[in-house]
């Protein structure tokens, strides 16, 4: 079965990721330039959040894997997105019913590798 990660991460961490992502298997990635904020509305580590929001710079990456490799992909997302500190990130994981590759035809795991 398909997978989909969708993962938000800190913009330095994206050169180091994308590398061991492929090594991990993953043939390709969709990244945008995004901006939002969590549960510390946009702020610091022991800086009081208060109702004015700040809106951070994050990369979000959309990653289809079969679920094979699903666990060796969160787990190298996890250990190279990390920082210690607030605002490292977030993983979805989500079903895909299928894929279709249009310029042949292939669907299913043959449409993503």
């Amino acid at each position: 079965m398909l997978k989909k990660i969708e993962c938000f991460i800190q913009p330095l961490k994206l050169d180091s990721l994308k590398d061991a992502l492929i090594d991990a298997g993953v043939e390709g990635i969709t990244i945008s330039e995004v901006s939002g904020f969590g549960r510390q509305r946009g702020y610091a580590q022991g800086e009081k959040p208060n109702r004015n929001v700040k809106f951070l710079p994050k990369v979000k990456l959309e990653i289809v894997v079969d679920e094979e490799i699903l666990d060796d992909v969160t787990k190298t997302i996890v250990k190279l997105a990390a920082t210690g500190k607030f605002g490292s990130g977030k993983i979805f994981i989500l079903p895909v019913e299928d894929a279709i590759r249009i310029r042949t035809k292939e669907s299913g795991i043959s449409a993503i590798t």
